[in-house]
């Protein structure tokens, strides 16, 4: 298994996908097709997801996203909860967001009551 990395783009995050168990997911998230940019993301974590780490740790330090990225978003982290469930990984989700953004602060926490992983909702300083 390959680590994944995605630089970013005007419109599209920092990805880096890494075996050893460490997702980073920064910066915005408007591509014209979220789907197709996060289809490359899909298979990286079904393939992590035959043989993940003891420990997964998920960082995400997202500026903005648009709806699309957010379902995508969803998506990825439906892919890690039956890590946890089954006690393959212990899955833990870092959402950070910047001090004067209570948006990104919501989000996260719409985030932590839907999926069924650890969050951690941390406020950084600029």
């Amino acid at each position: 298994m390959e680590q994944l990395t995605i630089e970013q783009g005007n419109k599209t995050p920092y990805i880096n996908f890494s075996e050893n168990g460490t997702l980073e997911l920064k910066g915005k998230s408007i591509p014209e097709n979220s789907i197709e940019f996060y289809r490359p993301v899909y298979a990286w974590l079904d393939e992590y997801a035959l043989n993940p780490k003891n420990k997964t740790s998920v960082l995400v330090q997202l500026e903005y996203f648009n709806t699309s990225s957010s379902k995508c978003l969803l998506d990825i982290f439906r892919k890690l909860e039956p890590l946890q469930k089954n006690s393959k990984s212990e899955v833990t989700i870092t959402w950070l967001y910047e001090e004067e953004d209570e948006d990104m602060m919501e989000a996260g926490e719409d985030y932590q009551t839907i999926v069924k992983l650890p969050f951690v909702i941390q406020k950084i300083s600029q």
